[in-house]
C-alpha cells in the first residue's frame, strides 16, 4: 500500500459508480473513476455545477463515460427520485461513494424534511440513498459502499437527546456527530451485509485535511475557518491526494469491508493511504444498532430485516414535518 496513488486504480470497465458530490473530493473521485473507464454518475443538487463537472472531466479524458444526476441529499424526495431514475436506467449498481457535506454553517440549518442540515444531509441523506440502491447494489459485480467520515469523528458523540441540535447548536461538535454518525453506519453495513449475505463490502474513509471549498461554503469564506483556508492553503493537502483514501477504499483489490483508512502523515492529516485508527466510539455495536433504527424511523428508509438486528427499540421521536 506504499504511496499507493490514483495510477494504481486497477480497470473499472464494465463497472458503474455513483460519486456524490460535484466539486472537491467527489469531483476526484469521478475524474480518477472516469480515467480508470467507469460508467460515473456524478450526482450533486445543482445541475450547473453537474454540467461544469462532466465538462471538465471530458475535457480531461474524452471517452469518458460520465453524466450528471439530480440529487439534493438534503430533501427525502430527492434521494427517491434519484434513486427510481437510476432504478430505472439501470440493472446494477457497482460502486457508491457517499462523499458530499455540509460543514458548519454558523446557525442552524434545516433540510427540506426538518432534519438539521448537517447531520441530514451527511449521514441521514446517504443512509436513505444507501438503503434506495441497495437493490441495484445487491445486483453488482463486487459492489462496494464507501462512506466518507472526517477527523472530526474523533470528538464526535451521538447525541439521542437531541440529534436535532434542536435545544443547543455549535457547528462544530454537530459536524463531529455528523461524521462519526458516517463512520458507524459503515461499519454497521458491514456487519449487516455479512449477516444477511447481501454481498457487499462497505469501506469508509476520510480525506484527512483538505484543500475544498467544505469550509468557505458552509462556515462561511469570512469565518475564522474561511479564512484559514484561504490564507494558510500550505496547511491543506490538494484536494486530488485528500481523494486518494476514498479510491483506495472504492478500488484496491486489498481493501477490506469494514476497514478504515486515511492519509499516513501528521496524525492522518495527509499523506497516502493506510489504514486508520477508528475512535473508541465508533466500535459500540449497540450505539450503532440504535442509531440505525433511529435513521430508519425518521427517513423512512428501511433496509432488509434477515440478520435480526431490530431487538433495539427506537427512541421515542416526533418525525420532522416534511417541507
Amino acid at each position: 500500500m506504499a504511496h499507493w496513488t490514483a495510477s494504481d486504480i486497477p480497470s473499472q470497465r464494465g463497472r458503474t459508480a455513483v460519486v456524490t458530490g460535484t466539486g472537491g473530493l467527489g469531483f476526484q473521485d469521478a475524474l480518477a473513476l472516469a480515467r480508470a473507464g467507469a460508467n460515473v454518475v456524478i450526482a450533486g443538487r445543482n445541475p450547473t455545477k453537474g454540467a461544469a463537472a462532466v465538462d471538465l472531466i471530458r475535457q480531461s479524458v474524452p471517452d469518458a463515460k460520465v453524466v450528471f444526476g439530480a440529487l439534493d441529499l438534503a430533501s427525502l424526495d430527492s434521494i427517491e427520485a434519484f434513486a427510481e431514475r437510476l432504478r430505472s436506467s439501470h440493472d446494477r449498481l457497482d460502486l457508491l461513494i457517499n462523499n458530499a457535506a455540509v460543514m458548519a454553517p454558523p446557525k442552524r440549518l434545516a433540510t427540506a424534511d426538518g432534519f438539521e442540515m448537517q447531520f441530514g444531509t451527511n449521514y441521514l441523506g446517504h443512509f436513505a440513498l444507501t438503503a434506495r440502491l441497495l437493490p441495484l447494489l445487491r445486483q453488482g459485480n463486487q459492489p462496494r459502499v464507501v462512506s466518507l467520515s472526517s477527523v472530526a469523528a474523533r470528538s464526535g458523540a451521538i447525541n439521542f437527546d437531541d440529534l436535532q441540535a434542536r435545544h443547543g447548536y455549535r457547528p462544530m461538535p454537530v459536524y463531529g456527530q455528523s461524521k462519526l454518525a458516517c463512520l458507524m453506519f459503515a461499519l454497521e453495513l458491514q456487519r449487516r451485509s455479512d449477516a444477511g449475505g447481501w454481498g457487499i463490502q462497505s469501506i469508509p474513509a476520510h480525506p484527512g485535511v483538505s484543500r475544498t471549498d467544505l469550509l468557505p461554503n458552509g462556515a462561511g469564506a469570512w469565518s475564522a475557518a474561511g479564512i484559514a483556508r484561504r490564507y494558510m492553503w500550505f496547511l491543506f493537502q490538494p484536494a486530488a491526494q485528500g481523494a486518494l483514501p476514498t479510491l483506495f477504499a472504492a478500488t484496491s483489490p486489498q481493501a477490506r469491508g469494514g476497514a478504515y483508512y486515511g492519509p499516513d502523515k501528521l496524525a492522518e492529516t495527509r499523506g497516502y493511504p493506510v489504514l486508520a485508527r477508528i475512535p473508541p466510539q465508533a466500535l459500540d455495536k449497540n450505539v450503532a444498532a440504535k442509531l440505525w433504527l433511529e435513521s430508519e424511523a425518521l427517513t423512512g428508509a428501511v433496509f432488509p430485516t434477515s440478520d435480526g438486528r431490530r431487538s433495539v427499540k427506537p427512541l421515542d421521536v416526533i418525525q420532522p414535518s416534511r417541507a
